[in-house]
């Protein structure tokens, strides 16, 4: 992603509020009060837009994420009862002006504590991606990242030649073989075990993508961050939202963040506290066409492991996030953080 954005900077602001300010003018809105920014992380921020029709919201991406702007623009075009159009896109800076989306999924859960509504939305995001499987080239051209089952091993080995040097990991070995020794000294977070054991994974992942790739389900739209805080209902309609992390992938790796990473846990924070199987059934049957269940189920259950392959890779930020690439790791490892 490269250096951090601080999204703090007053030029930065001072351009964001006079681009927010002519854009309102376009739509004949009225500002009515100081703009907000309400989200600042290193790879995106938000800022709350007070108007005359309610509050609008400012969204700019980091220069690797700017294509958000670009999909979201796309996928409305294609699915607007699904995903909202942007009230205006700058392509260039990876701006967006968008409307309230409504009240998000979480609050929702957490109000009636209850996560039953998975229910609804998943087999809406499943055709989704069913509708769009054949748009992965237009996706791609507009910039989402190229997780597709041919190129994730070789991407996957990218990551960990990036993360721990090719040297560090091979004196691990040798010194493992010549009977121990002073360990040479990995990044934060992993032991030396599961650092060669990520690497020894290599012709695993590659003959998993192999065998999901065997049950033949295109490769389309993947937002693979699809938690309960990109849902948003709004006049009784489910909405998707916060693709920056989107790419095109196997459909079914969405389902490590939704099923494994937000579902399974339930309203009280509990792994395994949820029986994830009717969520999953329900996602899964959109998929159908000539395909058994038993079919599905087991291309699922493949796609839950090695979809958090997808999920380090693609979610990788050098310098920023090592902790969640870890704990993704260890989730294809182990299948538990």
């Amino acid at each position: 992603m490269g250096d951090p954005m601080d999204w703090t900077e007053p030029p930065f602001l001072a351009d964001a509020h006079a681009w927010i300010r002519e854009r309102l003018g376009d739509l004949d809105m009225r500002l009515t009060g100081p703009v907000e920014q309400i989200h600042d992380r290193p790879w995106s921020t938000v800022l709350r837009v007070p108007t005359d029709r309610g509050d609008q919201f400012f969204k700019a991406s980091a220069p690797a994420l700017g294509h958000e702007a670009a999909i979201v623009a796309f996928l409305a075009g294609r699915l607007p009862e699904v995903i909202p159009a942007p009230l205006a896109v700058d392509l260039e800076h990876g701006w967006m002006l968008m409307a309230d989306a409504g009240t998000p999924l979480r609050e929702l859960v957490e109000a009636e504590r209850d996560v039953s509504r998975w229910l609804d939305v998943l087999p809406l995001y499943a055709g989704l991606q069913v509708e769009l499987a054949g748009a992965a080239a237009d996706l791609l051209r507009l910039g989402a990242p190229d997780m597709r089952l041919p190129v994730l091993p070789a991407r996957y080995e990218a990551l960990l030649d990036e993360l721990v040097a090719s040297d560090a990991l091979g004196e691990l070995d040798r010194l493992e073989a010549a009977g121990g020794g002073d360990l040479p000294r990995v990044p934060a977070a992993l032991t030396s075990d599961e650092m060669r054991r990520l690497r020894h994974a290599v012709p695993r992942v590659a003959a998993m993508c192999t065998e999901l790739a065997g049950y033949g389900l295109a490769e389309t739209i993947q937002h693979d961050d699809l938690n309960d805080g990109a849902i948003y209902v709004r006049d009784g309609r489910y909405l998707i939202l916060d693709w920056g992390d989107a790419c095109v992938s196997h459909p079914f790796f969405s389902m490590s963040v939704t099923l494994e990473g937000v579902i399974g846990w339930g309203v009280d924070d509990v792994q395994g506290s949820v029986d994830v199987a009717p969520f999953r059934d329900a996602y899964l049957a959109p998929f159908a066409g000539d395909r058994t269940g038993e079919e599905l189920r087991a291309a699922c259950a493949l796609a839950l492991r090695l979809g958090w392959v997808c999920r380090a890779v693609n979610g990788h930020v050098p310098g920023i996030d090592a902790t969640s690439t870890w704990t993704r790791l260890r989730m294809f490892l182990d299948g538990h953080p």
